[in-house]
């Protein structure tokens, strides 16, 4: 569970990036986070990371306090989270194995675990035929799905995704956000920054909106469903 708690964040500028935001996201939710740009999204997903400290206010993800948190328990915290960017942030000298296998290196994964793992997480995401394909050699869908096997290979409780869409045309926009839906149908609670209406009527998921900093609206929309 995520809970969000009177936050406000106050750059050093003055600027007032969050105000007084309350929001609790449930163990296996799918919740969008949507608003203008300026609205506060980045703001709000640096804080859930740890990557920025509000000004005031309490933010618990699975009861833990991260404004209590010692620094030297970060990276293990983060170890709890799969996050994927808009622009995959792969590694453009490795293929789609090594891509993946790479964020289990760095948890000291042993190689016989990293065997066994990636192969069936490359076949989550339809990619069981590309493991020896470079990053170049794959269209953006296939590469954001390379992202996404990456952030689920250490099997997070929640994943963060950051314009998971932003980058990719009509038709693989919807087969990402398929297969985010079934992800989050497996279990893992899912949290997408977007501002794509589009995407967000087809889903017919939560949708919590912000506007210069304040949450405006928190509903729940009627999608048309996945397939279409």
């Amino acid at each position: 569970m995520i809970e969000i708690w009177n936050i406000n964040k106050t750059y050093e500028t003055g600027s007032k990036a969050l105000r007084d935001i309350n929001i609790t996201i449930d163990d296996g939710e799918f919740v969008f986070i949507t608003g203008r740009s300026g609205s506060g999204k980045s703001t709000l997903l640096k804080l859930l990371l740890k990557e920025a400290e509000p000004t005031s206010g309490r933010i618990l993800v699975n009861n833990m306090d991260l404004q209590k948190m010692p620094r030297r328990y970060v990276p293990k915290y983060r170890r709890i989270l799969g996050v994927v960017f808009q622009d995959f942030r792969l590694l453009m000298d490795r293929n789609v194995f090594e891509n993946v296998a790479f964020a289990q290196r760095v948890v000291g994964a042993s190689s016989k675990n990293i065997r066994e793992s990636v192969p069936e997480m490359l076949k989550l995401v339809g990619l069981s035929a590309k493991y020896k394909s470079l990053p170049h050699q794959l269209s953006g869908g296939e590469q954001q799905r390379v992202a996404i096997a990456r952030a689920l290979i250490n099997r997070p409780e929640v994943l963060l995704a950051d314009e998971p869409t932003g980058n990719l045309d009509h038709d693989n926009a919807v087969e990402i956000m398929k297969l985010l839906d079934h992800i989050n149908q497996l279990g893992t609670t899912v949290v997408v920054v977007s501002h794509s209406q589009e995407i967000m009527a087809r889903m017919g998921k939560r949708v919590i909106t912000l506007e210069r900093g304040r949450l405006i609206s928190d509903e729940t929309r009627g999608g048309r469903g996945s397939e279409n």
